[in-house]
């Protein structure tokens, strides 16, 4: 099955990727995670994705789209995939149409915009072992440092509440006529995220086959 999962910055596409890849044995694609890759190793593409990426802006079109269909040619996306964090924009869905990519079904995740900036604001990051934490919801044990390794934990740039509104206020903009584009498709599929992750994580499976 070929899916994409739909939502603003901070909905919880990710948690709810990883359920629907080890239920449907095929890999979560994450351009979010392709992109901090390369921008921890400082590849070309990382030094291009940087600045917008710092200020909440969205990293070009033909950087993503290049992005994907390397990852979309390896041999475990044969089986079908997930796409979170992909297409962005309307123009981002017709290229993955020109490249000949049949989805399947379009998973949209709805939180209303004051939940997800609580969410995102209050996440902290270890630098060095990249554990993750919340300070209301997943707190380490003193607060400040991580219980794994010990390391100073960090709001990311992109966590900070400034570049949280500015990443929702994109996300209206430009992402969301995505769901009119799938809805004529007759793909769409509306879940409506819940206060407890595995509530969403139901409606998520349930949406799969309706």
């Amino acid at each position: 099955m070929k899916l994409i999962l739909l939502g603003a910055p901070g909905a919880g596409k990710g948690t709810q990727a990883e359920v629907i890849c080890e239920k449907l044995s095929i890999p979560a694609i994450s351009t979010g995670n392709i992109i901090r890759e390369a921008l921890r190793n400082s590849t070309e593409l990382g030094l291009k994705a940087k600045s917008y990426m710092d200020s909440g802006k969205l990293v070009p079109d033909d950087v993503v789209i290049e992005i994907i269909r390397e990852r979309l040619s390896k041999e475990d996306c044969k089986n079908g995939f997930i796409l979170d964090g992909f297409p962005r924009t309307v123009p981002q869905a017709e290229a993955l149409d020109r490249m000949g990519i049949v989805i399947d079904r379009v998973i949209d995740i709805e939180v209303p915009d004051e939940k997800i900036e609580a969410r995102m604001s209050g996440r902290r990051v270890c630098g060095k072992c990249g554990a993750s934490y919340h300070i209301d919801y997943k707190p380490s044990r003193d607060g400040v440092t991580c219980d794994a390794c010990g390391e100073k934990l960090v709001q990311r740039k992109d966590d900070a509440p400034e570049t949280v509104r500015e990443r929702l206020r994109v996300y209206h903009e430009q992402t969301e006529p995505l769901k009119d584009y799938y809805r004529g498709t007759g793909k769409l599929r509306v879940v409506i995220g819940q206060e407890e992750v595995a509530d969403t994580t139901r409606e998520t499976l349930k949406a799969l086959e309706a």
